[in-house]
């Protein structure tokens, strides 16, 4: 398969093979469930959840393919090579260590920010009297046409968005406790849910 889902542990750090102290974090990935095979792509499910906290559409859904519920859904692209049908279990020994991959995730809510923090502005006067240090100032035209343009940054919510971490390096991979660790930081809180997939951008 080219992908697996998983859950963020933490960080911590863990030497290398040549004695070089490497920041790595640990995510819980997989067993992940088969939950729909389609031609181009398969539905993968991960980390159950009891039947009375599954709404019932998704509970009716479940019961169809005679599968238990689980909290975390998504489509994956499929390797046509290989036949899959569903109620078959991915595990986290589809990756190895050396292996480059592509993490997905939801990243950090930071609330509302202003633009010095959001957009890397450089700010107002520091003395003499300055009432904008950190303030928005101007940000219209000049005279011609003498208003903000739309689409133009402003402070505002920032986190929460999707990101995807390319080429990173899985440094070991734990087949008997489902975790794997990747060299950095990958997007999101603890016990946030990730798509990792394999690297798209090296062999």
């Amino acid at each position: 398969m080219a992908a697996i889902l998983g859950k963020k542990i933490g960080m911590m750090q863990v030497f290398g093979d040549d004695g070089e102290l490497l920041p790595v974090t640990v995510i819980e990935a997989g067993p992940c469930w088969v939950l729909a095979v389609k031609e181009k792509s398969i539905q993968l499910g991960f980390d159950p959840q009891p039947q009375k906290k599954t709404k019932r559409p998704l509970a009716g859904y479940f019961k169809k393919i005679n599968l238990a519920p689980v909290k975390f859904i998504r489509e994956v692209k499929r390797d046509p090579d290989k036949e899959i049908k569903v109620g078959d279990q991915i595990a986290v020994d589809i990756f190895k260590s050396g292996d480059f991959v592509d993490v997905t995730g939801i990243s950090k809510g930071k609330g509302f920010q202003g633009g010095m923090k959001r957009w890397g502005w450089h700010g107002g006067p520091k003395t003499h009297g300055s009432m904008s240090h950190r303030r928005i100032g101007s940000v219209g035209s000049t005279t011609t046409p003498g208003r903000v343009l739309k689409g133009h940054h402003l402070p505002g919510h920032m986190g929460v968005e999707r990101i995807t971490l390319q080429n990173l390096k899985v440094v070991k991979v734990n087949p008997e406790h489902n975790l794997i660790l990747i060299k950095g930081a990958v997007p999101g809180h603890k016990n946030s849910y990730l798509v990792i997939s394999k690297a798209k951008k090296k062999g």
